[in-house]
């Protein structure tokens, strides 16, 4: 099964420090995609731009309505992902916790849809 490992952080730490935390965290996820790519677990993924760089398209009433940035407030925000094939839920939530974080957050374990 597949799922999507969606990371959840204060984006602002990252924001204002493009350094040595920067060159860290990026070294950090260089790392464990690569980790999971040579054992074949790695089928996706990507980070994101800051939220401020998002426009979110929402419909009420059959009409859409743009806005900038996310359109809920929150103080974390979508900040990449991974998709992985894992065995389990388990299996899946044991990847999330190796997941490198900046800082406080959370990673969102969430299955896949499966078409076949």
């Amino acid at each position: 099964m597949q799922y999507a490992l969606l990371i959840f952080e204060d984006e602002t730490a990252l924001r204002e420090d493009r350094g040595r935390a920067w060159e860290e965290i990026l070294a950090a996820h260089q790392a464990f995609a690569g980790e999971l790519a040579s054992k074949g677990i790695l089928k996706g993924g990507a980070g994101l731009k800051t939220s401020d760089t998002a426009t979110t398209a929402r419909k009420s009433s059959g009409q859409y309505a743009l806005h900038d940035g996310p359109y809920a407030e929150a103080r974390e925000q979508l900040g990449g992902f991974y998709i992985v094939e894992a065995a389990s839920l388990d299996e899946a939530l044991a990847l999330a916790k190796r997941v490198p974080l900046a800082g406080d957050g959370s990673v969102e374990v969430r299955p896949l849809i499966d078409e076949d």
